[in-house]
């Protein structure tokens, strides 16, 4: 069996999520629950490990949903990053720091170095051209800016970067640009900036790219096409006014760009850590002793921040921080053939995810199926197959089956085994085999495959059971019977140890029916029950999901549109008056029009209704109406909603709700 030879230190990251939103299962799989799997299964280990990341509540996404929905950034990000801090503890997200952006300790660390990097010479002050709205009266930094990727001609790019092709942009690089707020097309102009210096690090990025065999194909693949095409200095400021002051001489009024200042979040939240444990140094072990490992969860389009940005960054200090020891970054899940996307809300999101299933059915599933190599599709049926087939028919029929014989035969009590047969060792062994190969699978961060030889234990524990025929063999040769129960029991103590990463859940209800108390050790995994120990009585970990796919689709649309709305909840609904300022027919549909509506100071939001029977849009063009302002914005016919109109419904006939004289756009309704 594979057994660990040195515990180490191990510093276990995933990308911090822009909290605008509420993450989705894309969100998920492709960087927080693969990061939990690892750090789980280092603790198992007895490493000293550090998970930490958080809330990226800066740049231009939050600051984009907030003008939107017409609030304060700060409102957004302290609503949500609470509302995600419960939420990891119902998945089961084991976090020792989950920080925010907005934390002292982080806003203090990302001041300290880039004024370091600037002393070192690395950060210069340069005139560059920017994309500016004349309507919104600002320059348009980012994703405050949208248009045509000019690599893959995606019309849905941003100006950061294009989530078709990957490829980091600027905001003057677009095709056909349009401002994110209010959709008119900018005018180009000059405003100072400081950058980056990134091509000084070409020479040691492409050694330390060369060099680390632990970097997963897509992301070497993928940094090294892009230090040959040729590294370029990188703005690292905006005029962002959300976010962390920008240090430099000069720079008053501009703020550090997101993406260089989330990276820097993983050392910030591993200092907060130790500084809140009143270990203020002990972080520098994690991030410069030469055998601490850290690890990057990320999705692919976050590839270059942090096999190429983040290195920079840490050699620009000129310390000796450590380099990322492994960037394991996921292809695309993708839904119904899009990618997961907050901003373009195609997906599920992780909350009503688990209105349907508890969180061990969903960590399962997406480890199962996590994109590793090439994009993979959600489906309904795929979800069903790993829910009941596995989990339910193979793990949780082989644990009951396992568990009721020992209880039925044997009181519950542990039988002793004696002289052992061929059969019998051949089992032990390849489940030793199944727990050496999975570990040095999660070492790789191939959690699939991973998962895949977990899994495996109880296919062979299934397969055993059914030769071996316990139940006969009661009758024939008891010892014989005490044998294969002794080993069935070892084989499930394995599974409640070595699930523990994949579905904690699972393997803390297992360890209860196993009558087990003590901390489990990976180690420890494959040495048997001993003989005489008392175990618990049988109950099922599973059950198998009746509902077909078209069921639990519309299981899911049920819970969407589900809203039940309280008194104070209903004092944050965000009612005012609008303009209609354009309106026509959306293509392909007899009932829905497209309007544009200004809500007042010049912002116009979309809204899609489904009052194309009753109304023309010429009839609607210069109309005030009700509506909705501050509700996340909906796609309804692949168009986004941003905005709800009020209306009444009387047998069908739908009318409007529009105020009875002349009212300024944008004025509340109360």
């Amino acid at each position: 069996m594979w057994r660990c030879t040195q515990l180490g230190k191990v510093v276990v990251t995933c990308a911090w999520p822009y909290i605008n939103y509420t993450p989705h299962l894309g969100t998920m799989i492709g960087s927080i629950l693969s990061a939990d799997v690892v750090a789980r299964y280092y603790r198992l280990r007895g490493d000293h490990v550090i998970f930490v990341s958080g809330s990226d509540e800066h740049g231009t996404p939050v600051e984009v949903e907030a003008v939107r929905l017409g609030i304060s950034p700060k409102e957004i990000t302290g609503r949500n990053h609470a509302q995600a801090v419960e939420l990891w503890k119902k998945w089961k997200i084991s976090f020792d720091n989950y920080s925010r952006t907005e934390s002292p300790v982080h806003k203090a660390f990302v001041k300290e170095i880039f004024s370091k990097i600037y002393e070192n010479g690395y950060i210069f002050p340069q005139e560059t051209e920017l994309p500016y709205c004349t309507k919104c009266e600002r320059f348009l930094p980012d994703r405050f800016v949208e248009g045509k990727c000019p690599f893959c001609d995606n019309e849905s790019a941003r100006g950061d970067q294009c989530d078709s092709c990957g490829r980091l942009l600027e905001p003057t690089t677009l095709s056909e640009p349009r401002c994110a707020i209010c959709g008119s097309k900018p005018v180009i102009r000059k405003v100072k900036h400081w950058y980056f210096d990134l091509r000084k690090f070409s020479a040691e990025l492409l050694r330390f790219i060369e060099q680390n065999k632990n970097l997963p194909a897509n992301a070497k693949k993928f940094s090294l096409n892009l230090i040959k095409d040729g590294l370029k200095p990188r703005a690292i400021t905006r005029d962002n006014k959300w976010g962390i002051p920008a240090p430099f001489p000069g720079a008053e009024g501009k703020t550090i760009y997101v993406w260089v200042e989330a990276v820097l979040g993983y050392v910030s939240a591993s200092i907060e850590y130790f500084k809140h444990r009143g270990e203020e140094e002990r972080w520098k072990e994690f991030w410069f002793d030469k055998t601490a490992k850290t690890f990057y969860f990320i999705g692919k389009d976050n590839i270059p921040f942090h096999t190429l940005i983040l290195p920079a960054l840490l050699l620009a200090t000129g310390e000796a921080y450590n380099l990322p020891w492994n960037v394991s970054s996921t292809e695309f899940l993708q839904f119904k053939g899009e990618r997961f996307s907050k901003s373009h809300k195609v997906g599920i999101w992780i909350d009503e995810a688990l209105e349907l299933f508890s969180a061990d059915y969903w960590r399962y599933f997406l480890i199962s199926t996590r994109p590793e190599t090439k994009d993979t599709n959600f489906s309904w049926e795929i979800f069903l197959e790993k829910v009941n087939a596995d989990l339910n028919d193979t793990l949780g029929n082989f644990v009951h089956r396992s568990l009721t014989f020992v209880t039925q035969y044997f009181n519950g009590v542990v039988p002793r085994a004696l002289n052992l047969d061929e059969y019998d060792e051949l089992v032990l062994a390849s489940v030793s085999d199944c727990v050496s190969k999975a570990a040095g699978d999660l070492e790789a961060c191939r959690l699939q495959a991973a998962l895949r030889h977990v899994i495996e234990v109880s296919r062979l524990g299934n397969k055993y059971l059914n030769e071996r025929e316990p139940w006969k063999l009661i009758k024939t040769d008891g010892q014989k019977a005490a044998n294969t129960l002794n080993v069935a029991l070892q084989l499930v103590k394995t599974l409640a140890v070595i699930l523990a990463p994949f579905t904690p859940s699972c393997a803390e209800n297992l360890s209860l029916l196993l009558n087990l108390h003590e901390k489990a050790h990976w180690d420890t995994a494959t040495q048997p029950l001993p003989e005489g120990h008392k175990i618990e009585k049988p109950k099922q970990l599973f059950k198998k999901v009746e509902l077909n796919a078209e069921e639990l689709q519309d299981k899911l649309e049920e819970i969407r549109n589900a809203e039940t709305v309280t008194f104070n909840e209903f004092s944050k609904i965000d009612l005012k008056i609008g303009k209609i300022v354009e309106a026509e027919n959306v293509s392909g549909s007899k009932n829905l029009l497209k309007l544009r509506i200004d809500v007042g100071h010049g912002i116009v939001r979309q809204a899609v209704a489904g009052i194309a029977q009753q109304y023309k849009p010429e009839q609607l063009e210069g109309q005030e109406i009700a509506v909705l302002t501050n509700l996340q914005p909906k796609r309804i016919f692949g168009l986004e909603s941003q905005v709800m109109i009020l209306a009444a419904e009387d047998g069908g006939i739908i009318s409007i709700l529009q105020p009875d004289k002349p009212v300024k756009p944008g004025s509340k309704v109360k």
